[in-house]
């Protein structure tokens, strides 16, 4: 049975379909598509299609289409997150395209260059948008049909873009197939969870659209009554409802992927929960997929999450019945540190069915008399869970699952009961409950609910998720029984921890009542706690060795014996090599799959000590796999690599003299500068002497800021943290990958001062940098890369003035007149004066020698020539069109 066509079409959206008015609701703009080949490291190459769209409304949507290859194939829509644009989503777009898609990509309303306010998905706003994307689709010659006017089509996006994933899939009977991430099912529910704003991400929403004035009215006059009152009204919420999922989710019939983060604030878990159970009760088939990371940070899982939405979009829009769209349930859990660079790791569990949030468990007992909690007046000092808006500092939230706590609670702010120690390991997989009874001094209580897994002796306290789950209590001076739903988590306590409800009175995140009160708080009955015992843990593939690796080591010693070669040892040291710091020769790497295609080719070139080299190309020109091949992450398929003598292969003892920044490091906020990098050196198992921490730090230039919390931190601090970390040992070789993405202009001096501090010593440091005037001042040489191959290698100075604009230094101002004469000279294209003579641009085979001659025949008054050209006119000189 075809499922997609029997069952998965849902009613008509009332009032005519959108689509049969295709040509006058969507406007492509005249000139504004343009077509390019977009770089990409997997073949065959991707055409790009960039478009203005019209929206009917006076709107313009800028767009991106995507194709790869001939004939019709199915369509996907990619929305981006709030704040985002179509480019977040660029690199995605183009691996479905490879894979046999056309996809199209667009900047919502607001961002990314398109015009119109912000609705926060308005039915009428931009999900009409998403409509008309598909009328224009359903117009488009590649792509394939399943009725006039009705493109084969899914649509995906995270965050702000998985809700209109869901929003466009109840709104228009068109769309097949959806697989939203980490988003909501009601927005109410989200930003006003039990009757309580959660102003941080409130006002963090409107501070990354640019302001209130950039949003809708009624959601700007929305947002600022509810802020000014610190609690919801009944408007707000009606408001809310009308732009969320929800309030179409009886007609949501088409297969959907949830998938959600853990480790979220925003968007918890139970917002996916609602999702699955009201499209699962459409008919429609429903997997669940709970990642590590999500608003708060933590590991997002791209790679294999987009795989799956890849598998996922074969199943139910190519008809693919042999595509493995994953387990019904799977969460990821997190099983320790990696020793070998401080990653948490990661390993998943599964199920073959949803077991929901309530699924069976147990009920555990726990003491605790009628507790007095005080509710301060301005509800400060607030109590500290999660820290929205920190989604990038390294994960703040998933530290829970590593053993490390940084909530606090203030004495007589909260109420807390604790079981016994517990007998066994108990692993929680859902939203734990409990029914206590509060009294209030006011008609109205706020109370914030939360479990800790306490360690044995209290010692440690962690509360998982850093989440909490908030409630409004009306009519609490009588006093009433309140049925707590306490965040939904995957956590397991070992045997002899804890279990801890604790209730207090504020919280940073959301806005609790500023009059003075005393909440009297009791306990009753037990804290019923979800398992889910039908979700079970990939078991690690280590006892297979048992069987296989005595047959495999008697074979491996066979074809050693007979080939007489080691495929994976590295060759012996090159004495001649052995003070310089890197030679690379002949070094190739071929895509994946490919028999023909290189991501680099044939590249050579050597570093000396004290240089700082930079290493530019445009996108896909190979340096991020030249740096992974550096650092030993992969293997070159030809050619070598030497670092002082000795040629890198993984795991080659050469690497610890090599220090490596790259896409930032992970630090824990409680502890001060200082004390990360010591946690950091103490896990390396190296001796503490030889971590050289004072002359790292001395360089880093971080002063008395090592010895605060690095939650303090501003981003440029942060930066040269994770700089020294790398530093650690003083390795002669620092490898660093955009040392000054996200930093300021005086914080991007202070990281150049530091690199070149660094290399005064005569060490040698490489940098990979998209900001070439930052490159030009701190670099000695460069290295320039395009579609895998070496352009030029040499000094700054040479490549810089290897230009054709000369700069004509006088000893008095030039005349006008004088300067048309010059600029009229054979060999000379044109003369401009300037505070410091002639600017010259030379003309094809003019000459700086023919050129002086001529000057001086003019009676110029000529004190120096020479280049003047900036280092960005060098790089896209040679690299032509590429970037």
């Amino acid at each position: 049975m075809d499922l997609r066509l029997s069952r998965l079409r849902g009613p008509a959206p009332r009032g005519p379909r959108r689509w049969a008015a295709a040509a006058a609701a969507v406007v492509v703009l005249a000139g504004a598509g343009t077509w390019t080949a977009a770089a990409s490291d997997e073949a065959p190459p991707v055409h790009r299609a960039d478009r203005a769209m019209a929206m009917g409304d006076g709107v313009k949507i800028n767009t991106s289409y995507f194709t790869s290859g001939t004939g019709r194939r199915p369509a996907v829509l990619l929305a981006h997150g709030f704040g985002g644009s179509k480019a977040d989503v660029r690199e995605q777009a183009e691996q479905l395209a490879r894979d046999g898609y056309a996809v199209l990509t667009w900047s919502a309303r607001g961002f990314g260059g398109s015009t119109g306010r912000i609705g926060l998905n308005d039915p009428a706003g931009e999900v009409a948008d998403v409509s008309r994307l598909i009328d224009w689709l359903a117009a488009r010659p590649e792509v394939e049909l399943d009725a006039a006017g009705d493109p084969r089509v899914g649509v995906s996006g995270a965050s702000y873009g998985g809700a209109v994933s869901l929003l466009a899939a109840g709104h228009d009977r068109r769309v097949d197939a959806i697989a939203p991430e980490i988003t909501y099912w009601n927005l109410a529910d989200a930003l006003f969870p039990n009757g309580v704003l959660k102003k941080l991400w409130a006002g963090l929403f409107i501070n990354s659209g640019g302001g209130c004035e950039r949003f809708e009215a009624p959601l700007c006059a929305m947002y600022n009554r509810v802020a000014e009152a610190g609690k919801p009204d009944a408007r707000a919420r009606a408001l809310l409802d009308a732009r969320s999922p929800s309030a179409v989710g009886d007609r949501i019939k088409v297969p959907t992927l949830l998938v959600q983060g853990q480790t979220d604030s925003l968007f918890p878990l139970g917002q996916a929960d609602a999702a699955a159970r009201a499209i699962r009760a459409n008919g429609a088939p429903v997997d669940v997929d709970w990642i590590s990371g999500g608003h708060d940070g933590g590991d997002m899982e791209t790679d294999r999450v987009r795989a799956r939405v890849g598998a996922w979009f074969d199943r139910y829009l190519k008809d693919d019945a042999h595509a493995d769209t994953g387990p019904a349930f799977r969460v990821t859990r997190t099983g320790g540190v990696d020793s070998t660079d401080g990653a948490a790791r990661l390993r998943g569990a599964s199920a073959d069915t949803y077991p929901g949030l309530e699924s069976r468990g147990r009920d555990i007992a726990l003491s605790g008399r009628e507790q007095a909690v005080r509710n301060p007046a301005g509800a400060s000092p607030p109590a500290i869970s999660a820290l929205p808006g920190l989604g990038d500092s390294g994960g703040i939230s998933q530290l829970s699952s590593l053993g490390v706590g940084i909530s606090i609670d203030f004495p007589g702010q909260y109420a807390k009961f604790t079981s016994a120690p517990l007998t066994e390991d108990l692993r929680i997989t859902g939203s734990p409950t409990a029914t206590v009874h509060v009294r209030s001094t006011t008609d109205d209580a706020v109370l914030f609910g939360k479990v800790y897994d306490v360690g044995p002796g209290g010692s440690r306290q962690v509360l998982p998720a850093q989440l909490v789950a908030p409630v409004r209590v009306e009519g609490a001076k009588a006093g009433k029984d309140v049925h707590l739903t306490l965040p939904a988590v995957d956590h397991e306590l070992r045997k002899g921890h804890r279990l801890r409800l604790v209730l207090a009175s504020t919280d940073l995140g959301y806005a609790s009542p500023t009059a003075p009160a005393t909440y009297t708080v009791s306990l009753k009955g037990d804290l019923r706690v979800p398992s889910a015992p039908g979700v079970t843990t990939a078991a690690a593939p280590l006892p297979s060795w048992v069987w296989w690796l005595p047959v495999a080591g008697a074979l491996a010693a066979l074809a050693l014996l007979l080939t007489g070669r080691r495929r994976t040892a590295a060759g012996p040291p090159d004495p001649e090599r052995a003070e310089v710091p890197l030679q690379i020769t002949g070094l190739s790497k071929r895509y994946a799959r490919s028999a023909d295609r290189y991501a680099v080719r044939d590249l050579s070139f050597r570093v000396e000590k004290g240089q700082i080299l930079g290493l530019l190309g445009p996108n896909g020109a190979g340096k991020t796999t030249t740096l992974r091949m550096l650092m030993g992450l992969i293997t070159p398929d030809d050619g070598s690599i030497r670092v002082f003598g000795h040629e890198i292969r993984p795991g080659a003892p050469v690497l610890s003299r090599v220090g490596a920044f790259v896409e930032g490091a992970g630090f824990l906020p409680h502890l001060s500068g200082r004390e990360n990098l010591e946690l950091y050196w103490r896990a390396t198992g190296r001796p503490p002497e030889d971590s050289h921490l004072d002359e790292a730090l001395e360089i880093a230039g971080l002063g008395d800021a090592l010895a605060r919390a690095v939650r303090t931190y501003s981003q440029g601090m942060r930066q040269r943290l994770a700089i020294a970390q790398a530093m650690l040992g003083l390795p002669d070789l620092l490898i660093l990958d955009e040392p000054t993405n996200g930093l300021d202009p005086p914080q991007i001096r202070e990281m150049r001062e530091v690199m070149i501090r660094y290399a005064a010593a005569g060490r040698t440091v490489i940098v990979s940098s998209h900001l070439l005037a930052e490159v030009e001042q701190t670099c000695t040489h460069l290295v320039v890369m395009d579609r895998g191959r070496l352009v030029q290698a040499g000094p700054v100075s040479e490549i810089i003035g290897s230009g054709d604009t000369l700069l004509v230094g006088t000893g008095t101002p030039v005349a006008g007149p004088l300067a048309e004469k010059v600029g009229a000279l054979p060999g000379v294209l044109s003369a401009l004066v300037t505070d410091d003579g002639l600017l010259v641009r030379l003309a094809p085979g003019g000459s700086a020698e023919h050129l002086v001659v001529e000057l001086v025949r003019l009676d110029v008054p000529v004190r120096s020539v020479g280049p003047n050209r900036r280092l960005e006119d060098a790089f896209l000189t040679l690299i032509g069109g590429s970037a």
